[in-house]
């Protein structure tokens, strides 16, 4: 699933957009705004692969927003203008929409990055199941084996990495952390845990429960859909 975000200072703009992003399965809207330095905030807060960008706007044009975000995210420009598509391109944009934009035109567009989600997949599924941290000693590396992970915890200025018996403190953040996880195996259900999908044995109100923890693993709200997007998947009625 593709996360999206709509960033255009037309509200009639967005709704279309929104509307068709609705109806690609693919696709999830994340947010859309008129303000491009809200678009900002969403974009460091939340976890978004495609912004759906127009160009011309007040306090922050499109170009310089795709300056801003560097790289953190696939840009698909929808604008009404040609002139800035040579410009917009020398910054790698997936994709240069003219309004007034068609459905097919759009499916084209995000289609591109779909193929590219699939591919980046499967490079991630054909690494190595370890990670290398920096732990809290002083240029010591310790290798983690992904299986070994029974969930993983936000501490202030630290992340805990739990296996087993032994907790590991790395000097890191989560937001770091998770995106350099493999997306199909770890999910993050709070904005302190990060757990493995395969370890999940049920939910009990706000609370997770996982193989062989016993200690509480809560549920944040913001958190909520992805989770229970991957239990209806599995859910017997």
């Amino acid at each position: 699933m593709i996360n999206c975000l709509i960033v255009d200072d037309e509200q009639h703009a967005i709704d279309i957009l929104v509307h068709y992003v609705t109806q690609t399965p693919f696709l999830r809207l994340s947010a859309s705004t008129t303000n491009p330095i809200e678009a900002l905030q969403i974009a460091s807060e939340q976890k978004i692969d495609l912004v759906f960008l127009d160009i011309q706007m007040p306090e922050l044009t499109g170009i310089d927003f795709i300056k801003a975000i560097r790289g953190k995210a696939e840009i698909i420009l929808t604008t009404a203008y040609s002139e800035f598509a040579l410009e917009s391109y020398e910054l790698d944009v997936v994709d240069y929409l003219l309004k007034p934009i068609r459905y097919p035109r759009f499916l084209q567009a995000v289609q591109k990055v779909m193929k590219e989600t699939s591919e980046e997949e499967e490079d991630t599924a054909a690494e190595d199941d370890y990670i290398f941290v920096k732990t809290e000693s002083k240029g010591k590396l310790l290798k983690i084996n992904l299986a070994d992970i029974d969930y993983i915890e936000g501490m202030k200025n630290y992340v805990a990495i739990h296996c087993g018996a032994k907790k590991t403190l790395v000097y890191t953040s989560m937001k770091e952390l998770e995106e350099r996880l493999p997306h199909k195996s770890f999910l993050r259900v709070h904005k302190s845990f990060i757990v493995p999908v395969t370890k999940i044995t049920g939910i009990e109100g706000n609370l997770l429960r996982l193989k062989a923890v016993t200690d509480e693993i809560l549920i944040g709200e913001s958190y909520k859909a992805d989770l229970m997007e991957i239990i209806r998947g599995k859910m017997i009625q």
